[in-house]
């Protein structure tokens, strides 16, 4: 795990985007503890005669499902926790720190992808709503352009760090 450190006197930037990775967290446990009550409902409610069925129930469950993938990944992408598989054999930390940078420019690149696209998504939904609950579409598309920003923050911040490693400053 290559989480990003924070060294002993934080910038502000730094304190600001810690403090945005930990409002993620806890957003995606709100999230997950959140969509287990309509997906409980939905499944006592198709096998048991207890309570009714409950149609928002499905809906409501794709929403949080969906806010739940994207803020993971958000969370994912700041721990480093994303896939990656090692092909190259040990390299010194200069050229691992290379290698790192070129696959957060990956990163980069879908993120500018996401956030593109999710803007024109996100229109696209600005004046429409949800079947079943009525609710205004662009809270769950707006999900898209939101994952992309945080990822170039995120990703933005882990290059100029392996870039201070590559050009010396820190060993």
């Amino acid at each position: 795990m290559t989480e990003i450190s924070m060294p002993p006197n934080p910038s502000l930037w730094r304190r600001a985007t810690a403090a945005y990775a930990k409002l993620l967290e806890i957003l995606l446990a709100a999230c997950v503890g959140i969509l287990v009550v309509p997906v409980t409902l939905q499944v006592i409610s198709r096998y048991t005669s207890l309570i009714p069925s409950y149609i928002w129930t499905e809906e409501m469950a794709r929403f949080l499902f969906i806010w739940t993938i994207m803020i993971g990944a958000m969370v994912g992408i700041r721990e480093a926790q994303h896939f990656e598989v090692d092909v190259w054999p040990d390299l010194s930390r200069r050229s691992e720190a290379a290698v790192r940078i070129l696959a957060r420019l990956g990163i980069l690149a879908l993120a500018l992808v996401f956030v593109w696209a999710g803007l024109e998504f996100t229109r696209f939904a600005w004046n429409r709503t949800s079947e079943l609950a009525d609710l205004p579409l662009w809270m769950i598309h707006v999900a898209w352009p939101v994952a992309g920003m945080t990822w170039i923050v995120f990703a933005g911040e882990q290059i100029l760090d392996e870039m201070r490693i590559l050009l010396g400053a820190k060993q």
